[in-house]
């Protein structure tokens, strides 16, 4: 796994992409940025052996490197489902598709590099959207999750995971802090955590989850929980009945 220090030094800050630098030091990056995340990937298979059902596709959209559609696959092997993964990075798309055909050989696996709002969903169980949401645009979001209960099969679910906001500004700010806190804990400076934060902020809006609740509810989800949270990151699961 490449470190990621690719803010450790100053420099003039762009707004952050997902280009081959990044994609490079991704798995590192995330782990050391997201408190959680790899208990969610590991979960996410669990999810996976309950509610994927057989002969059915698995959409991964914003799959990055491939995490959590590897994570499915290990526990849901026996279903005969297809795999379909989406990002609109080719940087994450090359290098997601190197490592899937590794770890997931046999496996039936579709690799699509596009926008997550152009993806043609059919025959779906199960849609996870890691992490990804916030990153488009806040008009757009309704619309990406009603074209997801639309074409998810009945008993089919979404599971969404994202940073929150918190709607009262002290508990927001207790949350930011914690946050700050396990990054550095995490070995990043005060240099590459400022640097980061210039170059997401305007790229990366996170929702609150009362909104992210009712947005999944307008979606025509009647039932979303909240499984799982670490400080100020989340993830949900909605259920289509």
């Amino acid at each position: 796994m490449k470190q990621d220090k690719l803010f450790d030094n100053p420099q003039q800050v762009v707004d952050f992409a997902f280009d081959d630098a990044v994609a490079d030091v991704f798995s590192d990056m995330i782990r050391r940025s997201v408190p959680g995340y790899e208990t969610i990937i590991s979960l996410l298979g669990v999810l996976a052996q309950q509610y994927a059902q057989p002969n059915t596709n698995v959409y991964d959209l914003g799959s990055s490197l491939g995490a959590a559609t590897l994570s499915m696959h290990r526990q849901t092997r026996t279903l005969d489902l297809k795999h379909i993964c989406v990002d609109n990075s080719e940087a994450m798309i090359k290098r997601c598709q190197s490592r899937l055909a590794r770890h997931m050989p046999d496996a039936d696996l579709q690799i699509i590099c596009e926008n997550i709002e152009d993806t043609e969903i059919n025959n779906a169980s199960l849609v996870v959207i890691n992490f990804t949401l916030q990153f488009l645009s806040p008009e757009s979001r309704l619309a990406l999750l009603t074209k997801i209960y639309d074409s998810l099969l009945p008993n089919g679910v979404l599971v969404l995971s994202e940073k929150l906001i918190f709607e009262d500004k002290d508990e927001n700010q207790r949350q930011t802090d914690w946050h700050l806190t396990f990054k550095s804990a995490n070995g990043y400076s005060d240099l590459e955590i400022s640097q980061k934060r210039t170059a997401i902020e305007n790229v990366m809006i996170p929702d609150s989850l009362e909104a992210h609740q009712l947005r999944l509810q307008q979606a025509g989800f009647k039932e979303s929980y909240q499984w799982f949270q670490a400080f100020n990151f989340a993830s949900l699961i909605a259920i289509k009945k």
